[in-house]
């Protein structure tokens, strides 16, 4: 991937922003809805950015603004409250919890790939010589026509939503995946293993920092198959 420009790098902070406060919002909502209003009274459950920014003004301004100036790419970080004892008490109910987050940035992703589809068969987007992360879709009039930045940000929105969706599927603590496995545990095995989780919460970045190093080589095979199937209207294919 290219280093972005100025512009570009503004456009990726906001998407990052919305994309991850709307992974928190749904977490938030869905432990509401299965009975723990932890988060639901910190002000989480909600589309607005400012609370999600006020409870992680670090993971969410200062490391990914950092990081996209240093390396062009932001990464960064958010959570929503929730009880303890309510997860173990309601397992599954924290387990459905745990997946909102990522099938919000699923939902994300498939609703950009929807308007990217519209795009195409308006005739405003066209499928790009070549792709990559930053660069799913173009404008038809090039990229500095009146949907040129459109195109940029719809983009964006299609690749860091699938992104977030799959990164934080991994089964690692302290990721979403890993709070999901109470779902196919057995039953006498699942109270030992949340103690186990919910104990170690000072190794979490370890268990980032593992998963980082694993994804890359998980998440391009699937950013081409999704673009594949992205331009499978148009016959196009890349990989």
């Amino acid at each position: 991937m290219t280093t972005p420009n100025p512009g570009e790098m503004l456009a990726f902070y906001v998407v990052f922003v919305y994309s991850t406060s709307l992974h928190e919002a749904a977490h938030a909502w869905v432990a509401t809805k299965g009975g723990d209003p932890t988060a639901y009274k910190g002000g989480q459950v909600t589309l607005d950015p400012r609370p999600h920014i006020k409870r992680e003004p670090f993971g969410m301004v200062v490391l990914p603004l950092l990081s996209l100036v240093l390396t062009g790419w932001p990464l960064g970080f958010a959570s929503a409250p929730y009880d303890r004892h309510w997860a173990r008490r309601h397992p599954n109910r924290s387990a459905w919890m745990a997946l909102a987050g990522p099938g919000m940035n699923l939902a994300l992703c498939v609703f950009a790939a929807l308007l990217v589809n519209v795009g195409l068969f308006t005739g405003l987007l066209v499928a790009p010589e070549s792709i990559d992360f930053a660069h799913v879709t173009a404008a038809a009039g090039g990229a500095h026509s009146v949907w040129g930045a459109t195109a940029f940000v719809v983009g964006l929105f299609f690749s860091l939503n699938l992104l977030l969706c799959v990164f934080n599927l991994l089964p690692i603590p302290p990721l979403d995946g890993s709070g999901a496995l109470p779902l196919v545990l057995p039953k006498r095995v699942v109270p030992k293993y949340l103690d186990a989780i919910s104990s170690n919460s000072a190794y979490a970045w370890i268990g980032v920092l593992i998963a980082w190093q694993i994804f890359g080589d998980l998440f391009t095979p699937i950013f081409f198959r999704a673009i594949d199937l992205l331009y499978a209207s148009v016959g196009a294919s890349y990989g």
